[in-house]
């Protein structure tokens, strides 16, 4: 239990402290550190993550520091995406969800090591290119339980021109509809157990952790913070992906071996393989 609080802690402290990157912890605290399934702890994640953003968005909403025209831009397409992504999941074996989200993490980590850009001197890019950079993030979403806000707050930045701060808040907004969304999804017509009490005590940690980093963001460097977190990811990343790579071997062996056909018209031989 007590590496459960830390664990959620730390997904608080680090949304406060970087704005993004935070909920890519959620299942491996899950998964991990309280012994969830791949499966349900992606569903529950969509929930943490879906709570603390909304949380974390009302006081932006309350500045009028959100930009509706980006969440219809980027979120419209996302909540597709976040769809999509749902559907894929439920074809995917746990180990491989986990190969993703691992690979998923290291990518977080290539982009925390490199300063956050301003805003594009540039015009905004065409829609199109900001309604496909939306759909990608909800698949993500749909399929690995991550509110993807390491992508989101770049691309609104680089893509539509959006100040950091707008793009914090805006952000917050895309990552609750698409956990909300995707959480929707997943429980719909499935028979998932979902452990509420794990739910509630990690989300309202996390919502704690998440005030108390927006307080001392302060007192770091940015760009230290988010190396540091970078390093951390990389970590647990790797770990991840060494842990889950034996179980999708043996997953696609097994799979391969139920769908080999046998022939009825060899009654007699039996071969074994030991």
């Amino acid at each position: 239990m007590v590496l459960t609080v830390l664990g959620a802690l730390l997904i608080g402290l680090s949304l406060g402290l970087l704005g993004s990157g935070g909920s890519i912890l959620t299942v491996p605290v899950l998964v991990y550190l309280v012994g969830e399934s791949g499966k349900t702890a992606i569903v529950e994640s969509l929930a943490i993550v879906g709570l603390i953003a909304l949380v974390g968005a009302a006081p932006h909403l309350k500045k009028r520091c959100i930009d509706g025209r980006a969440v219809l831009l980027f979120g419209g397409p996302g909540l597709l995406g976040t769809s999509l992504g749902t559907l894929l999941s439920h074809q995917m074996p746990a180990a491989l969800q986990l190969l993703i989200f691992a690979a998923v993490m290291l990518i977080a980590a290539v982009r925390m090591f490199q300063p956050m850009s301003g805003p594009s001197s540039n015009e905004p890019r065409p829609w199109w290119q900001v309604a496909l950079a939306g759909m990608g993030v909800g698949v993500l979403t749909g399929v690995v339980g991550v509110g993807g806000g390491f992508l989101i707050l770049p691309a609104l930045v680089l893509l539509l021109g959006l100040s950091m701060a707008r793009a914090v808040g805006t952000s917050l907004v895309i990552i609750a509809l698409n956990s909300a969304l995707g959480f929707l999804l997943h429980t719909a017509g499935q028979n998932t157990t979902l452990h509420w009490p794990v739910i509630g005590l990690i989300a309202g940690i996390g919502i704690l952790g998440s005030l108390l980093g927006s307080q001392l963001s302060g007192f770091f460097s940015p760009l230290m913070l988010r190396r540091s977190f970078a390093g951390f990811l990389v970590l647990l990343g790797s770990y991840i992906l060494i842990t889950s790579l034996p179980h999708a071997l043996q997953g696609t062996a097994q799979h391969a071996a139920v769908v080999a056909p046998v022939s009825p018209s060899i009654p007699s031989t039996t071969v074994t393989l030991r």
